[in-house]
């Protein structure tokens, strides 16, 4: 064999290997993006559930334009969520709406984001009204918390802060700074 032939085994042998390990690398990066995709294990578009406690009280019901379920992680997204939250004494006196949710059943929280609106039920509620971007409720204490700009509607007055610290149950809400408010007596 001559000096040429040698060199073009040598040429197509090593351009082979590059090839080779090039295709190897390809293969293992397509590998480890397919594994960091993680697809739901269940969709539902307008979704309406209701949840009860171990006593057999209804605990919250949820309605949502489209839900995506990932069991790995035990979480749950909402598009359009509406919760109804019953605290303690099992009547719902709280409406929670926003853009988007998650709940966490690890965790038992619901964060929403996105338009947040929290409405009482009752008329008769001093409180009426509550708005912000974020909350995040613990559905176990029932104690909701935001570190947003949070405004506050009422019987003759609007408050507004930033940060919140709010138990439904014991119906204790507390602006955390930035306080301002106006009262108009009826």
């Amino acid at each position: 064999m001559s000096r040429v032939t040698l060199g073009i085994i040598a040429f197509f042998g090593l351009a082979f290997v590059l090839y080779w390990q090039a295709q190897i690398k390809r293969s293992e990066m397509d590998a480890v993006q397919i594994r960091g995709i993680e697809r739901p294990d269940f969709v539902a578009d307008n979704l309406r559930t209701t949840e009860f406690n171990q006593l057999g009280f209804v605990e919250s019901r949820v309605s949502a334009e489209h839900m995506e379920h990932y069991a790995s992680s035990d979480i749950t997204h909402f598009t359009k969520p509406i919760y109804l939250i019953f605290p303690e004494n099992g009547k719902a006196q709280w409406q929670l709406s926003a853009d988007r949710g998650q709940l966490n059943k690890n965790t038992s929280k619901v964060t929403l984001e996105n338009n947040v609106i929290i409405d009482a039920i009752d008329i008769e509620e001093p409180l009426q009204s509550l708005s912000t971007q974020a909350i995040t409720v613990d559905l176990t204490t029932m104690i909701g918390t935001s570190q947003e700009m949070v405004y506050i509607k009422g019987k003759g007055f609007i408050i507004q802060g930033l940060g919140l610290h709010a138990d439904l149950n014991s119906q204790k809400l507390s602006l955390l700074s930035q306080v301002e408010g106006t009262y108009e007596p009826h």
